[in-house]
């Protein structure tokens, strides 16, 4: 909760009863404005639990035409805590991401004379934007509340799956507007409006449609649109042909046409703006629901109605605030303030996506561009593989197995809708982008189908996973077959193509295994041993090298270079991305002694600026590990590998310490759609999935005195550290069930089983515990 008290003056008795019952649950550690500032990139707005519709403010977006640009890294969620003006209200947005794209039907409430272009930050009088404070800022899950100050109006938005609702109140003002910009975007530096068109259907009803071409080219968006009382008066605004009265601006003093006598009844082209007046409004509110689909005008109107007959704003609000509770309720946590804040708020950005994408009659638009039928599962998009399958959808397997099964069937329909016959890579709202490499959706249905959650078409699975990996156009894999690596000469990025391919493969082989399909499963382990291919044995670092063989000349282990041999990293790092054999690792660094000192110099070595200069996304150092970017998430358990799992113990603490906070600055880099809250989450339990699909956790170190995990089966998992404090860091015994545990892992099925993991904590490293080599984790090399 942020700003409550101001919050609270702001809601009705009827609804303040209501959210106040609420306020039990979890939703009360949650603040939304933490990840917002720094480069965290999380979005402050109203989102239920996998929505669709994602409503926030957006503090600044590019134009056309005017310079200097902002900042667009920064504002990937369309919104900065630094910021100081609000540019209206969108409907779709990411959640922490690197990249950026969407923002959906920008919507601003106005007073005064109307003026079309949004303006700049540093003469806000310029354009319809606001000035705001986060003094009368707040927001609560599925909430987001704000003063804006030039038109003194309090604008609030709730939201359903399918369906944001707003609600405006003119505090001052007798004449109020709506304006809607069909051109605004969080994509680039221009415009990039292929189509929009808005229609009014009556008084009280408006349609929309727009495509766009961002990140994902011809994205497609229909809106039906609602007041809650009839348009006064109303414009549309083609500034493609200019048939508008006023260049700049709606003059409130110049003459407007009533409804009646209007002739126009919709516009369409490429810069579409659209003003709904209402009058008698002062400190009487308008309220207004948005319904979004990917299919067509009439299915949005579909979802409008369904979703919220109603206009009961606090109805509404209440109800997202429950479902949030659904979920954040399944795990209990006791700790201080701000570590509730930070795990409650961890959760509530990991399970934002995947999203729904999918209309309530079933139909959604497909990665090939038609229409088809989804009634026998929910339709989820928003798949940033290369990041999430990490932690975040190892996470999902015990927050809600159930979802995780459409989301698999939805991976699995992309694959037979994609030309290439591809499984996602990096896909949003029926695009497929490309980002980033690796084929990890393979690792995302091993881990699920290997834990038991097999809702969803076996055989195509099956079909799917071996097509991805053996796909001839994709990122060189005919040469990762040819010569065991991907030579650098080929494909920038090779080092680290070859070493995720081959954990991908890992993944492959042991689903295969646990299917009987030995000869397959051979194959695939036998693959997984390729990063053994891309080590060079006299700098015992991962290397590139070509179609001949040779080594890469200009080999610098600290340089991370842009299109170089490794992607978004440099091999200090990718150097110990082997998390199927980190056994077979050690072995090539040396052993554990040579093993723990490389970690260390990772840790350790200060990165100079100039070698990281080429990616802005590389955040949250120490030394040169980058917590800010997922190469890294796995490294500090490594320790456990090599017998050493106190040292695991103290760079936990050493990262949560430095690098997290529950400041809206609290994140080390972009959370990139909840991987880095996933991290967090396992992290402050005291374990990690270091190789997603062996079913096993690196234990690492208690952030949290009690975490409850209540689990689908029914049963409870809990964590408990006796004894733990800021000294107090060290684990110096662990039991299960009140049975010793002397292993420094857990499993999948200990986790499932319910019962009690116990720590006893203390200052001092307790070296014994976890030490000998049957203790370690699994890894790939012994295991075979």
């Amino acid at each position: 909760m942020h700003r409550s008290i101001w919050a609270a003056a702001m809601v009705s008795l009827t609804g303040l009863s209501a959210v106040s019952e609420a306020r039990e649950s979890n939703t009360q550690w949650v603040d939304t404005f933490i990840g917002t500032g720094g480069d965290g990139h999380t979005f402050p707005g109203a989102v239920v639990p996998f929505g669709m519709v994602q409503l926030s403010p957006d503090t600044d977006n590019p134009m056309r035409g005017v310079s200097p640009q902002p900042e667009i890294y920064k504002r990937c969620a369309g919104y900065h805590y630094d910021d100081e003006t609000i540019v209206g209200f969108s409907h779709t947005h990411f959640s922490g991401t690197g990249h950026s794209d969407l923002g959906d039907l920008l919507v601003m409430p106005i007073t005064g004379d109307i003026k079309l272009e949004a303006g700049t930050a540093e003469n806000p009088d310029s354009g319809y934007r606001s000035r705001f404070s986060h003094d009368k800022e707040w927001a609560e899950p599925g909430y987001y509340g704000v003063e804006l100050q030039d038109y003194d109006i309090t604008a609030e938005l709730t939201t359903t799956t399918r369906v944001g609702m707003h609600k405006y109140t003119f505090n001052s003002a007798d004449h109020g507007h709506i304006l809607f910009d069909l051109t605004s975007s969080i994509y680039n530096f221009e415009n990039k409006v292929i189509w929009s068109d808005i229609r009014k259907v009556d008084d009280r009803t408006l349609v929309a449609y727009r495509a766009t071409n961002g990140w994902a080219r011809n994205r497609q968006m229909y809106f039906a649109i609602q007041f809650s009382q009839p348009i006064d008066d109303y414009q549309f605004i083609n500034q493609d042909n200019m048939r508008y009265r006023c260049m700049n601006c709606l003059d409130s003093k110049q003459k407007h046409s009533t409804i009646e006598n209007k002739a126009v009844k919709m516009t369409a082209g490429k810069a579409v703006k659209f003003v709904a007046s209402f009058k008698g409004v002062d400190k009487k509110p308008v309220y207004m629901k948005v319904g979004l689909s990917a299919v067509s005008r009439s299915n949005a109107l579909e979802n409008l109605k369904t979703e919220i007959p109603h206009w009961d704003f606090e109805k509404v609000r209440t109800q997202a605030k429950q479902d949030w509770a659904k979920y954040l309720d399944k795990v209990d946590v006791e700790g201080t303030r701000s570590e509730k804040r930070q795990f409650y708020t961890a959760l509530y950005h990991a399970l934002q996506a995947p999203s729904i994408y999918q209309d309530v009659n079933g139909q959604y638009r497909g990665v090939d561009g038609e229409i088809h039928d989804g009634k026998g599962f929910e339709h989820y998009t928003l798949f940033s593989l290369w990041d999430t399958y990490r932690a975040l959808h190892p996470l999902l397997t015990y927050i809600d197995p159930d979802r995780v099964s459409g989301m698999i069937q939805s991976m699995l329909v992309h694959y037979q809708q994609s030309y290439e016959k591809m499984l996602p890579i990096w896909s949003f709202h029926a695009h497929e982008t490309w980002t980033m490499i690796g084929y990890h959706a393979v690792s995302v249905i091993a881990d699920a189908y290997l834990k038991g959650i097999r809702d969803y078409d076996i055989d195509l699975a099956v079909e799917a996973i071996q097509s991805t990996a053996n796909n001839p156009v994709y990122d060189a894999i005919p040469e990762y077959k040819k010569y065991g690596y991907v030579p650098m000469d080929v494909l920038p990025e090779s080092v680290s193509i070859t070493l995720e391919y081959a954990y991908n493969d890992y993944a492959i082989a042991r689903m295969f295994e646990s299917m009987g399909k030995t000869k397959l499963a051979q194959e695939y382990y036998a693959r997984a041993m390729s990063y053994k291919n891309v080590f060079d044995p006299q700098t015992r670092f991962m290397r590139g090298r070509d179609s001949k063989g040779n080594w890469n000349k200009d080999f610098n282990a600290y340089e991370a270079k842009y299109m170089g041999p490794f992607t978004e990293g440099n091999s200090m790092q990718y150097s110990f991305y082997v998390p199927q054999d980190v056994a077979g690792l050690i072995e090539l660094m040396g052993g554990d002694d040579a093993f723990e000192k490389r970690l260390d110099d990772l840790f350790d070595t200060p990165l100079s600026k100039d070698m990281i200069k080429e990616h802005e996304d590389i955040a949250g150092l120490i030394g040169n590990y980058a917590h800010g970017n997922e190469p890294s998430h796995h490294i500090a358990y490594l320790y456990n590998y090599a017998g050493k799992p106190w040292r695991t113990q103290e760079r936990i603490r050493q990262i949560m310490d430095t690098l997290s906070s529950d400041k809206p600055d609290g994140l080390a880099g972009n959370d990139d759609v909840g991987q880095m809250s996933a991290w967090y989450i396992f992290s402050a339990m005291g374990f990690y999935p270091v190789s997603p699909g062996d079913l096993s956790y690196a234990i690492g170190a208690p952030q949290t005195p009690k975490v409850t995990l209540k689990l689908a089966n029914g049963k409870t998992f809990t964590t408990t550290a006796k004894g733990l404090s800021k000294t107090h860091k060290y684990i110096q015994s662990v039991s299960l069930n009140g049975k010793p545990l002397e292993r420094n892992y857990l499993t999948h099925a200990d986790i499932m089983a319910g019962g009690e993991l116990k720590y006893v904590m203390g200052d001092t490293p307790n070296k014994a515990w976890g030490s000998t080599h049957t203790a370690r984790p699994p890894s790939l090399s012994e295991y075979k």
